[in-house]
């Protein structure tokens, strides 16, 4: 995935770049679990709500959220179980297949989604956009694509 002339990093060069992505991505999400953008939702919350927002029909399956969250199955189950009682998603069974569970972002769900979202992108801009100009945010988006095709090519 490197270019024909470029030397292949060592190790050592990798981990510490895994390292420094890692000790920035805690930094920064402990840094946005504290701001108080989020209403009466957690982040983990939230970031349930903004994936079935950005799916199709705002609908995905348990399996789907749970591949795009950090979360394990039992603890995604319980938090949609919080989020149906809140009135901000509805669970239905999926269509010819007996033990999937389809997840819906209500109209309720949808509002609070793009309000905390509104002010969560805003706070993000404040560090990130703040510490970056365009040209490298977009080169670390291409670096972070590539990394995270590579690590999913690994899987399969």
């Amino acid at each position: 995935m490197t270019s024909g002339s470029a030397r292949r990093a060592t190790p050592r060069e990798s981990s510490e770049a895994w390292e420094a992505l890692f000790r920035t991505q805690v930094e920064l999400l402990r840094r946005f679990r504290r701001d108080d953008v989020w209403h009466e939702l957690s982040l983990d919350e939230y970031d349930v709500l903004y994936t079935l927002a950005s799916s199709p029909g705002h609908t995905a399956r348990i399996r789907d959220l749970q591949e795009r969250s950090l979360l394990t199955q039992p603890s995604l189950s319980r938090m949609v179980e919080r989020l149906e009682a809140a009135g901000l998603v509805g669970r239905s069974p999926v269509e010819g297949d007996r033990r999937g569970v389809a997840v819906t972002l209500t109209e309720e769900g949808r509002r609070l989604q793009r309000l905390v979202g509104g002010r969560h992108v805003r706070s993000i801009d404040r560090v990130v956009g703040a510490a970056l100009d365009a040209d490298e945010l977009a080169t670390l988006r291409a670096l972070l694509d590539r990394l995270r095709a590579r690590a999913r090519s690994l899987q399969a």
